[in-house]
């Protein structure tokens, strides 16, 4: 059975197609150009029942008689004490968002609630913080700051009865150095500099001592702190806080400007600390030395860097921040890591980080935690009870409408963009957010009930689209990505049209889809149609970033998808000094196109976590007590693909070989996305992308000779890539010297009467497991430079006749051999 013209840029999260956007509905260059007055007077005022007790509440004993200056730096949670609706229906404006979806027409009051949330509280910040992005500077108030003759040091504690400044500078004896705190819960001390020099030390311990309410003084890690360190010889040794304030000769300097903006991000993931070769935890400088020209190599654009927050708990992959502001130490100091941004940047990699603000590590001696003694939720980071509780991760979960939560999460986002240049983030945990179920124990379906209703939080919502706007602000070109499984209604949308402002949402379904199909069914029963649907299920005008895996799909417990395809193989049958195994040539052969097609067809950006490029093996595992605290399973095997005689490097050769396509035609970022064939019966899948035809032959057994495929356009087609080239691990199969001519089909203009829905069509050869790209020959290409065309064979996997002729001499025959071989000595793997 044949599914013809499938139009993914018109699928839905419930398969429904929606129209073409309008005018009023385009992503504007700049973000907030609307924001706040037009929105403003776009919404009313919606009934406070909608979202039940989600509202912005001020402290106990604050009143608008009590508000901080206009640019006082130190303030509490302000709201108007009585609302008011001063617009008419006449002058409610259309939520542009509403135009892009009809089917949000019905939840049109709850946007207009939620918009009317944002533009309040965006406007009281800039009413009482002079504007949201000083706002946002809050790291040059709280926390330790030079002024001068002095350093001061600011900390909101409003559960505190009695506070000092303790650390190395004063033998950790505070009584000469207590603090006084002001009514809006603030604390603060100037100390100053002794015989002209800082009295805090460069790289010395700090900690905030205070006294609470049944009378116990204890000692916390500033939450501002820059840099946190923890004592290396001491077992589960607590964090201490570092003042962190290098002379000027000890300062990295940034010699590299931020790259152009890429058209569409093709991402490598990766965790600095385990991307050593050896058993240890990596440093930035060597990452920034030895792995940041290997990503470059392979054409990626974007490094994703994971675990840069202060984590005291090395397993949590980074995600049980106890620091919000400071570097993970494990791999080295604040400079260094602006060292390997630095040098990410002179390689023209733009450079995301992991952030996550979505919930907090729960420890109490070095985290955040620390400072909720069981006051009121106004006066604390978190939220009381329940709500202030993550049962499955095990954390705590902020109050988004708390004042200074505010100021310290958008000033987090700020500190990095400005302080060490990140270009951008990934937002972790954005689905546990946006909902007060923390999507525990949830099958989202689509239905936009599930949406839009109580179940919503409203306030990290509007957390989330003060977020967007402050970081497009400071950075126009920022590259924002929420890591979201729900698939929630405009999320990508932007922040000026009632959206969330995310650029790109994770497209998380398509990696359990595949893990899916590996596990549970045979090559025999894998559905055309269902690999393209779920590929393709995404929403109109909300871009996604694909993949087939990531950090998630190879942690304990689970495998990477080579090691799933060939396990136990991969540790005696991946020698090209042997003829491959039919397990392994089949796992190498669905290892490209598993992670092409979702490339191709996933989304508008790309992902890949470190490793998986070459099909690492096995899986991660930190070191941990269950495992003897062993490095094993925590780092990457990068002789693997560097030696010449295993099969590693053909599906590292590819990888950067799909990446080099997508640099050379702009597929990715096309909006043309058509899948106009998902034959059942062949197991053949026929799309087009931008201005390339794909087939994908996932027969394990079928060769097709004459395949019939559709075009959009008439002419010459030639092979663009093809997974079956020889110094991919292929068999030489596919002709790259043919050209193929298209014939018109039908009736012009008449679809039904098309091949497939294409007015045109050519025929190629479609081995099993087997995927090749077809480009387009334009008639100036025809007399296109050797040098291009040598460009165009490297993309493709061409060989030159007379390396072809050496294979063949070599081989025999169409077995898949190495190209390196003839120089090779007889020896075995010893993987």
């Amino acid at each position: 059975m044949i599914k013809c013209s499938v139009g993914l840029q018109a699928t839905t999260a419930t398969g429904s197609l929606l129209p073409p956007p309008t005018n009023n509905s385009r992503r504007g260059s700049a973000y907030g150009r609307l924001l706040p007055k037009q929105l403003l007077n776009s919404v009313a005022w919606w009934s406070q029942k909608l979202v039940g007790n989600q509202l912005f509440l001020p402290p106990a004993g604050i009143s608008l008689s009590m508000r901080a200056k206009r640019n006082s730096a130190i303030s509490a949670v302000l709201t108007e004490d009585n609302p008011t609706v001063t617009n008419t229906e006449e002058e409610i404006e259309n939520i542009g968002i509403l135009t892009v979806d009809p089917g949000l027409e019905q939840f049109k009051d709850h946007f207009r609630y939620r918009v009317k949330s944002y533009v309040d509280k965006k406007e009281l910040i800039e009413k009482y913080e002079g504007s949201l992005e000083e706002f946002a500077q809050g790291y040059l108030k709280f926390g330790f700051n030079r002024e001068e003759g002095c350093i001061v040091y600011r900390e909101w504690a409003p559960a505190a009865q009695e506070a000092e400044i303790i650390g190395d500078f004063n033998g950790w004896n505070g009584s000469k150095h207590r603090m006084e705190k002001n009514q809006f819960g603030v604390w603060s001390i100037k100390i100053p500099d002794i015989d002209g020099n800082p009295a805090i030390p460069h790289n010395s311990r700090v900690k905030f001592r205070f006294r609470h309410g049944n009378g116990v003084w204890i000692d916390r890690i500033p939450a501002w702190i820059r840099y946190a360190t923890v004592d290396p010889n001491t077992f589960a040794a607590a964090y201490d806080g570092v003042y962190w304030d290098p002379p000027p000769t000890e300062r990295y300097e940034f010699k590299f400007p931020r790259p152009p903006k890429p058209k569409a991000p093709r991402i490598y993931e990766a965790h600095v600390g385990m991307s050593s070769s050896e058993p240890r935890i990596n440093s930035y400088r060597e990452f920034a030395d030895d792995v940041l020209p290997r990503i470059k190599a392979n054409n990626y654009n974007t490094v994703q860097l994971m675990a840069v927050m202060e984590h005291s708990y090395y397993a949590s992959f980074g995600y049980h921040v106890t620091n919000f502001f400071a570097v993970s130490s494990r791999s080295g100091t604040p400079e260094d890591l602006k060292y390997l941004i630095d040098k990410a940047h002179s390689l023209g990699l733009t450079v995301l980080m992991d952030v996550v603000h979505s919930h907090a590590s729960k420890n109490v001696t070095d985290g955040l935690n620390g400072f909720d003694v069981g006051q009121a939720s106004q006066d604390s980071y978190f939220h009381t009870g329940d709500r202030g509780y993550h049962k499955m991760w095990d954390s705590r979960l902020f109050n988004y409408a708390n004042w200074e939560v505010l100021r310290f999460l958008l000033s987090n986002l700020r500190w990095w963009l400005e302080e060490f240049r990140f270009d951008g983030f990934r937002f972790d945990g954005v689905t546990s957010m946006l909902y007060h179920h923390h999507g525990i124990n949830m099958a989202f379906t689509g239905s936009y009930n599930e949406y839009f209703s109580e179940a919503a939080d409203v306030d990290a919502v509007v957390y989330l689209m003060l977020a967007n706007y402050l970081s497009h602000n400071i950075l126009p070109d920022a590259i924002v990505i929420a890591e979201d499984v729900s698939g929630m209604p405009g999320i990508g949308r932007s922040v000026s049209e009632g959206g969330i402002g995310f650029d790109y949402r994770l497209a998380m379904a398509i990696p359990d889809k595949w893990i899916d199909y590996l596990k549970n069914k045979k090559d025999e029963e894998w559905s055309m149609e269902e690999i393209t649907g779920s590929l393709a299920n995404r929403r109109y005008s909300e871009k996604c970033i694909a993949y087939a895996e990531s950090h998630d799909q190879s942690i304990v417990g689970d495998k990477t998808i080579a090691f799933l395809l060939m396990d136990q193989e991969m540790y005696s049958g991946m020698s090209c000094l042997t003829d491959a195994s039919p397990t392994i040539e089949r796992g190498i052969a669905l290892q490209k196109m598993i992670h092409f097609i979702t490339m191709a067809v996933g989304g508008e950006g790309y992902l890949n976590f470190m490793g998986n490029e070459f099909g690492h093996p096995e899986w991660i595992d930190f070191p941990r007590e269950g495992n003897g605290w062993s490095y094993d399973k925590c780092r990457r095997q990068w002789d693997l693909v560097d030696t010449d005689h295993l099969r590693y490097k053909f599906m590292n050769a590819f990888d950067r070989a799909m990446n080099l396509l997508d640099e050379k035609f702009s597929f990715l970022s096309s909006t043309k996305q058509i899948v106009s064939s998902a034959n059942e019966e062949d197991k053949v899948i026929v799309f087009e992308r931008g201005d390339l035809v794909f087939v994908f032959n996932f027969h394990p057994e079928k060769t097709y000779e004459g395949y019939k495929v559709g075009c959009d356009l008439p002419g010459k087609y030639r092979v663009a890539l093809d997974s079956d080239a020889w110094e991919f691990g292929g068999k030489g199969r596919v002709g790259h010297d043919v050209d193929h001519f298209t014939v018109p089909e039908g009736v012009p203009g008449v679809p039904e009467t098309n091949f497939n829905n294409r007015p045109n069509s050519f025929k190629v050869l479609s081995p099993p497991h087997t995927c090749v790209a077809y480009y387009r020959v334009e008639e100036a290409e025809e007399l296109v430079s050797g040098k291009d065309a040598q460009a165009s064979d490297q993309v493709a996997g061409h060989r030159s006749e007379d390396e072809s002729a050496a294979v063949k001499k070599k081989s025999g025959s169409s077995k898949s051999r190495s190209l390196e071989e003839e120089d090779m000595e007889d020896g075995s793997s010893d993987y």
